[in-house]
């Protein structure tokens, strides 16, 4: 149910973003969609994001930078060791140049860039380019 969510909150943005809005609102929030963005902001792809909290339900506020040509979560669950971290980037990305794959580890939520780097592999949450 929880990728499912990120999945809807992804497929948000890029609505938003064809349509050449500058913000999005995303409902709920979670911590697993605060990581993914947290990772997007840091690699340029949004100007950045506020968590709104209200009681149980938060939203989430993204500004839009016009970057965001595709961004998918993957609903199944997908392990991947590390050493196959570099295969899978290259199936699921169009070309070797940009975009990131997103991947839940032990150390948290990282890009793949930076778990080739710390040498960890876990479940694929999704991309973005």
């Amino acid at each position: 149910m929880g990728r499912r969510i990120l999945n809807q909150a992804l497929s948000a943005m890029v609505n938003a973003e064809r349509r050449g809005k500058s913000t999005v609102e995303i409902k709920p929030s979670s911590t697993v969609i605060s990581s993914f963005l947290q990772i997007m902001k840091h690699r340029g792809y949004i100007k950045g994001f506020q968590v709104n909290d209200q009681h149980r339900v938060g939203k989430i506020t993204v500004e839009l930078q016009g970057r965001i040509n595709s961004c998918k979560a993957i609903t199944y669950r997908q392990d991947i060791k590390a050493k196959d971290i570099e295969e899978y980037k290259s199936r699921a990305l169009p070309t070797r140049q940009w975009g990131y794959v997103v991947i839940t580890t032990p150390d948290g939520v990282l890009d793949h860039e930076e778990a080739i780097k710390r040498n960890v592999g876990g479940q694929v949450l999704g991309y973005f380019h």
